[in-house]
């Protein structure tokens, strides 16, 4: 069955809309509506997240007459930095996240961010609350450019996490849309022999029905 998911991408991001298409499945049909926040900036800090979030209002409008069966927010770090209130329905790249996490009960991870160190950090107490342990966590400590990340520079990331924590992690999180992981990703799951769940795999899976037996 044919399924409509409306995306909702910050003004700036070309990864989703390149990795979206090649890892939903079949049926799957993604529309998009970029969201301009009131800043006009690029860089995560308050004013992107918050305008990202108050722009969603108008971006669901424009997309209000076409049969929808979920509506997401392709803004990883906008899912648990706070801000105005999201319209109705709208799950974040975070909720997705977390929800693929859970559907496969992968309840200890290891993290890896293009972000800075605060907003990392913030990101594995959002992580801990709902439920997931991070047993560690790496990040390149950028605030912009996420486009220009290289597959080699996420692996080395990746290589720099503590090897007791990826020998006991149940997966490897690289959390944000707005780098390009699939490369690095299929590269890091060869070399680690665990799960690797990206922000836009979660994405693109959201809609997919629970595995039978797995947790809601």
């Amino acid at each position: 069955m044919r399924r409509h998911v409306g995306v909702l991408l910050p003004w700036a991001n070309v990864a989703v809309e390149e990795e979206l298409p090649q890892l939903g499945e079949p049926g799957v049909v993604f529309h998009y509506a970029r969201l301009v926040p009131a800043s006009r900036t690029t860089a995560v800090d308050d004013a992107f997240w918050h305008g990202l979030r108050a722009a969603a209002t108008g971006a669901v409008d424009s997309m209000r007459h076409l049969p929808l069966d979920a509506t997401l927010l392709a803004c990883t770090s906008a899912g648990f930095t706070g801000g105005p209130e999201l319209p109705p329905g709208v799950i974040t790249a975070f909720d997705a996240l977390t929800t693929a996490l859970h559907r496969r009960r992968l309840n200890r991870v290891v993290l890896a961010t293009p972000y800075p160190q605060p907003v990392t950090r913030a990101e594995a107490e959002a992580l801990a609350a709902r439920g997931i342990e991070v047993l560690a966590h790496a990040s390149l400590g950028l605030d912009d450019g996420y486009p220009d990340i290289r597959p080699q520079q996420i692996v080395g990331l990746c290589d720099g996490l503590p090897q007791t924590a990826l020998a006991t992690a149940d997966a490897l999180v690289l959390s944000c849309t707005g780098w390009r992981t699939q490369t690095a990703a299929t590269a890091l799951q060869e070399r680690l022999r665990i799960p690797v769940i990206t922000s836009n795999l979660a994405l693109a899976t959201y809609t997919l029905p629970p595995v039978p037996g797995a947790a809601p």
